[in-house]
């Protein structure tokens, strides 16, 4: 048909009201399964196109979720990202991304700017804002690896990532642990501190000697390799010879370390085994594939999901309509995958 079918042509075509059409689109479970399908059977001969500006207008609903990510200098933010766009094809909600480089004010423009689009939910990976910020958005809003004390929030048990890592290393002989991270040491609300807590306190359980560095990165891969190469160079020396375990807390540290270590002439894992944290696809494409704890981004992805709408949900039904304050916090477990830099 060369015009815009309106709900009056479907109408005439089945010979039901305008008002039974209406049903069909804004509370198809109000009829029965034969009257649909004659409305489906007439849309497709009809070649009817949903107008979905106009069902916006008309339901006041958008069917947009916000997502605030970091760069994507960090493989596993890419991943979890592919993972929630995946889940269109299960809620039907389609998204709105910004990326964000550690600029508080950037991301206030940005969330306004979603706002103004009448978003439904956010979904927060970036660490800029702090929770209590983001709570008073008055819409539903959930973090994914960042600090949640006032919002909802999907994470990995970074603990038992960082015990399962610690403990391939002492299982495999290792006799001096060293542990590298780019977090701060003193923001425990951060759930990656929990790699560090983990660490400590697995090498505490089996008094196994170790060392942490702790390392300021920018987001350049030049800098990383400088920097990770003068971690290098120190670990060699504070190992004397002995069998080293290197646990780091995401899989560039561990690419660079491990580099560093093969250009200077290193057997590995003979004389260094090497665990990364995220399982990116750097950890398996490495020149020597790097053992790793993966996080499970499509688990994490569809937790986030189920989380946000479920809240989204409760919201509408609540009279008068309201931001559902319960806060929940899942937990995805982790697990090792096993390469070549570990025996």
């Amino acid at each position: 048909m060369g015009k815009n079918v309106t709900f009056s042509d479907i109408a005439k075509y089945t010979n039901f009201s305008k008002t039974t059409i209406s049903r069909y689109f804004n509370n198809p479970d109000s009829l029965s399964d034969e009257t649909k399908q004659k409305v489906r059977d007439a849309l497709d001969a009809l070649n009817y196109h949903e107008n979905k500006v106009a069902k916006i207008l008309a339901r006041g609903k958008t069917e947009f979720i916000g997502v605030i990510a970091p760069n994507f200098f960090f493989p596993y933010y890419t991943s979890v990202l592919n993972s929630i766009l995946d889940t269109y094809r299960d809620y039907g909600y389609k998204f709105i991304v910004f990326l964000e480089n550690d600029n508080s004010e950037e991301e206030r423009k940005y969330i306004s700017e979603l706002l103004s689009y009448n978003i439904e939910g956010l979904i927060v990976l970036s660490h800029t804002l702090p929770s209590h910020e983001l709570q008073q958005l008055g819409i539903p809003a959930v973090a994914i690896e960042r600090e949640d004390e006032f919002i909802s929030s999907v994470n990995t048990n970074n603990f038992k990532g960082a015990v399962l890592a610690v403990e391939k290393l002492i299982g495999d002989g290792c006799e001096f642990l060293i542990h590298i991270n780019s977090h701060n040491p003193e923001d425990k609300k951060m759930p990656a501190y929990a790699r560090i807590y983990g660490f400590e306190e697995t090498c505490k359980k089996h008094g196994i000697p170790n060392k942490e560095f702790f390392v300021s990165l920018s987001n350049n891969h030049e800098d990383y390799f400088k920097k990770v190469s003068e971690i290098y160079s120190e670990a060699k020396e504070i190992c004397c010879g002995k069998k080293a375990g290197i646990f780091c807390s995401n899989d560039i540290i561990a690419v660079d370390f491990l580099n560093a270590a093969f250009l200077d002439g290193r057997k590995i894992p003979e004389e260094f085994e090497i665990i990364g944290f995220d399982d990116s696809p750097q950890a398996r494409q490495a020149i020597i594939p790097l053992t790793s704890v993966r996080q499970n981004t499509v688990e994490i992805a569809k937790s986030a999901m189920e989380l946000l709408v479920k809240q989204m949900d409760k919201g509408k039904r609540s009279k008068p309509k309201s931001v559902v304050t319960t806060l929940e916090h899942i937990v995805v477990e982790p697990q090792l995958a096993e390469r070549q830099t570990t025996f």
